[in-house]
């Protein structure tokens, strides 16, 4: 199960970056117009909203398990969700927790 973690961590980067890049080649490197574009209507506003709260609840559970197993590259999955998506740092922390 652990491998299955992993390659759901590396789709969750890859897939979700394929849909980033693109809007970025039309659209320029603008944060602050792809931050607009996310609440364009109601359903991609409640999906930010959606994805936010999931990624501070995972947030606060890998900080919360690393203080106690102190397993301090778990961290990792903080910036990787937060700079690439739930999508990566979900699968990739599981995927960390999981070690022997």
């Amino acid at each position: 199960m652990r491998f299955v973690f992993l390659a759901l961590a590396i789709w969750g980067a890859i897939h979700p970056m394929y849909y980033f890049l693109q809007w970025f080649r039309e659209n320029g490197f603008d944060l602050f117009a792809m931050a607009d574009a996310w609440h364009a209507n109601a359903a991609s506003s409640g999906l930010v909203w959606d994805l936010t709260i999931a990624a501070i609840a995972l947030t606060l559970w890998i900080i919360a398990e690393v203080l106690t197993r102190r397993a301090w590259i778990n961290l990792i999955a903080i910036p990787a969700t937060f700079c690439i998506g739930v999508s990566c740092g979900l699968p990739l922390y599981l995927f960390l927790r999981s070690r022997h």
